[in-house]
């Protein structure tokens, strides 16, 4: 582990994710990982654990609220909009596996994002990614290089 690195670690015990330099904390933020639990399964919608990296990332400068199809750019979500939808929002931090059983990671299109469900950060209520506040995923963004290290531990 290279200390003078960022590194990002998600507690699903705390439901927070903590940025780190080093020793030194730098940031901390509620989140919210899968209300499916823990799992590595394509198709479960649980969220793996072990040993990331941020491998892509995608929305530099879009506006807060953009919704992200396939990782594109489709329109803007506001808070008044009703849907039941589980949006993709804000920024895109897509992981991928170091490790051999979360591999698949990427392949399942793991990420760290913005949300439309802003209520329920800080529970698991995901679909298997890591959901941020949108303001927060855009703090988060612009604090994380791509091959920052990220740790999901129970």
């Amino acid at each position: 582990m290279n200390l003078t690195q960022p590194r990002l670690e998600v507690s699903v015990a705390t439901q927070r994710l903590t940025l780190w330099e080093g020793f030194h904390l730098v940031k901390s933020w509620p989140c919210s990982t899968s209300k499916f639990g823990l799992g590595y399964t394509e198709g479960s919608n649980k969220t793996p654990l072990g040993g990331f990296v941020v491998k892509e990332k995608h929305g530099d400068n879009a506006a807060l609220g953009t919704i992200f199809k396939a990782r594109q750019p489709v329109g803007l979500w506001t808070p008044d909009q009703v849907t039941d939808d589980d949006l993709i929002l804000s920024r895109i931090l897509w992981l991928e596996g170091m490790e051999k059983r979360n591999a698949n990671t990427f392949q399942r299109y793991i990420y760290i994002h913005g949300t439309n469900d802003e209520r329920h950060i800080g529970r698991p209520a995901s679909h298997g990614c890591v959901r941020l506040k949108n303001r927060d995923v855009v703090e988060l963004y612009e604090l994380t290089p791509i091959g920052t290290q990220v740790w999901i531990s129970e």
